[in-house]
């Protein structure tokens, strides 16, 4: 038997107050409790964030995009408003696991949870996305350190994600056929001061794949690509895709999503 403390809270405060070296804060669950029951993680507190009303919702302008770090992958997907503002980033909450997942998977999790075939920390990176945590802001540059490594530190808590409006944007992946999990995920984005290749599946931790934005910042087009090299070496390599095939595939992906766009 699993024994911890279970906490429900409806203030932000009161929530990170309540955060210790040990514990995890709770809305969809879809990786701490699958974590828990299989051994792979245990804490003495667990602080449930759901009936927090202020980490809910979408808020749209012309320039950004912001969701609430609760908000579940369905109402991303549906949303009218972000399908209008980024379609791409409806169509990638739509393609995040199953209705299962959809339906309880939050945005926030996902982003602090920080997997290495995760859907959404790609579109932090093209979209240059703000992390608005209880106590700071920070840039999606600076926010994935690592493998499930992220810049939050103990008891902070993310309350929103800010998206960048590009002129054109377009999320192209090979999902694992079980999972849906990116086995190369790649998510271009042209702003009107360049363009962020956001590639997660493919190495430890999700990057902007620098030589191909280069490359579509000069001309945006899919043959821009053609003579950019893409090294396999610190590809991840695994039974699903060797190292050299994942680096074949973010070219490939790459010029899916700029002829997509």
């Amino acid at each position: 038997m699993k024994t911890f403390n279970y906490h429900s809270t409806n203030d932000v405060k009161e929530a990170t107050k309540l955060a210790s070296s040990n514990s995890a804060f709770l809305a969809g669950g879809m990786t701490t409790i699958p974590s828990m029951k299989l051994g792979l993680a245990s804490y003495k507190d667990i602080i449930d964030i759901k009936r927090i009303k202020k980490l809910s919702g979408i808020k749209v302008s012309g320039k950004s995009v912001i969701i609430g770090a609760t908000t579940k992958h369905v109402e991303v997907a549906n949303s009218k408003e972000i399908k209008k503002a980024i379609p791409s980033l409806a169509a990638l909450a739509e393609g995040i696991g199953d209705p299962q997942v959809r339906n309880r998977g939050t945005i926030g999790g996902s982003i602090a949870n920080n997997d290495p075939a995760a859907d959404y920390p790609s579109a932090c990176i093209a979209l240059n996305a703000t992390i608005h945590t209880s106590s700071r802001k920070i840039t999606a540059d600076k926010f994935f350190a690592g493998m499930f490594e992220t810049a939050l530190k103990k008891g902070e808590l993310i309350q929103s994600v800010e998206f960048q409006v590009p002129e054109k944007s377009c999320y192209q992946k090979y999902p694992n056929p079980a999972s849906r999990y990116a086995i190369v995920g790649v998510y271009v984005a042209k702003h009107k001061n360049g363009v962020n290749v956001g590639v997660t599946g493919a190495k430890s931790c999700v990057y902007n794949e620098k030589n191909i934005a280069s490359a579509l910042s000069k001309s945006f087009s899919s043959s821009a690509i053609d003579n950019v090299k893409i090294p396999s070496s610190g590809m991840n390599s695994d039974i699903h895709a060797s190292a050299e095939y994942r680096a074949n595939m973010v070219k490939i992906f790459a010029k899916k999503a700029v002829d997509a766009c």
